[in-house]
């Protein structure tokens, strides 16, 4: 009886996951091949066991209620890390297809990532890995759930909510950048640049966000204008193609291709170097196929 229990509690959750990936009722009930009147019940025994509303019908269509997210977010960790279970089970019996997903900054993209795929591949040969860019709005939520294995980002760890653990691996200094031949090339100071248009990445935890909160808390001029961009190929070429400074990474500036047509400005001071480190769930441990890819990320920074 207990084990039935469990078996429909494990039925109510991936109810309530397929509601939030297929947006309705009607189309869960038909990715599950099921009725629309089981699925309802499904999902009412859930409410009666949590004891809270999970959904609320609108003119919009289906929401959540605040903890309809909450236990979304949980189930569908839960429901990760079973199947990340049995895929273990299938590996260690012979089977194939192991998958790995993680999240990396763009800085990792000029030495480190080649070296590392090249590494796994050696090592895990049969392993589908998904690289997606490790900004934190998207990376945190996707750890959290359990779709990603782990990140390898630009982090402060006071940023991160306390389910995540970060390792620091290594620090990255960052600095003005301009085209060649910029007319504010000789700049010095902050107060040089202030008239400047910016081209910054303003993600949660980014450089360019602490960048303006030193500046501000330091009492150095503001950026009066700043064009607000997420994509380091775009950040780039408008420094590259126009008068527009960007906060960049020197381990970016160094790099021939990224860096070419880039000069530095030799502003002082600048801000404290910010970590870049691996970012795992707490609590739930790395797969046979994600544990050495993991290793070999940290191995190859400390090695930088």
């Amino acid at each position: 009886m207990e084990s039935l229990k469990e078996c429909m509690k494990n039925h109510q959750i991936r109810a309530l996951t397929q509601i939030a990936e297929s947006g309705s009722i009607r189309a869960a009930a038909r990715a599950m091949h099921l009725s629309q009147s089981s699925l309802t019940k499904a999902l009412r025994e859930l409410e009666e066991d949590v004891g809270a509303e999970l959904l609320v019908r609108s003119y919009k269509g289906i929401e959540f209620t605040l903890a309809g997210q909450a236990l979304l977010t949980h189930a569908r960790l839960a429901l990760s890390v079973l199947d990340k279970a049995r895929e273990e089970i299938r590996l260690i019996r012979g089977g194939a297809g192991a998958h790995v997903a993680i999240a990396l900054s763009p800085l990792l993209a000029i030495e480190v990532l080649p070296k590392v795929s090249m590494a796994f591949t050696q090592l895990q040969p049969d392993a589908e890995l998904s690289l997606s860019e490790g900004f934190l709005s998207s990376l945190v939520p996707a750890l959290l759930e359990g779709r990603l294995d782990f990140a390898v980002a630009i982090a402060d760890p006071a940023d991160l909510p306390y389910e995540l653990v970060f390792e620091p691996l290594a620090p990255v200094v960052a600095l003005p950048a301009g085209r060649r031949g910029h007319p504010l090339a000789g700049a010095r100071s902050w107060e040089a640049l202030k008239e400047a248009t910016w081209v910054m990445n303003f993600s949660a935890g980014s450089q360019s966000e602490t960048l303006v909160a030193w500046l501000r808390e330091n009492g150095h001029p503001m950026p009066r204008k700043i064009v607000k961009c997420t994509s380091p190929m775009l950040m780039a070429e408008l420094m590259r193609r126009t008068d527009m400074v960007g906060f960049c990474p020197t381990t970016l500036l160094d790099d021939e291709t990224y860096g070419s047509g880039l000069h530095r400005f030799e502003i002082e001071p600048l801000p404290p170097p910010m970590a870049l480190g691996l970012i795992t769930l707490r609590g739930v441990p790395l797969s046979s196929a994600a544990r050495p890819l993991a290793a070999l990320f940290v191995r190859q920074l400390k090695v930088e």
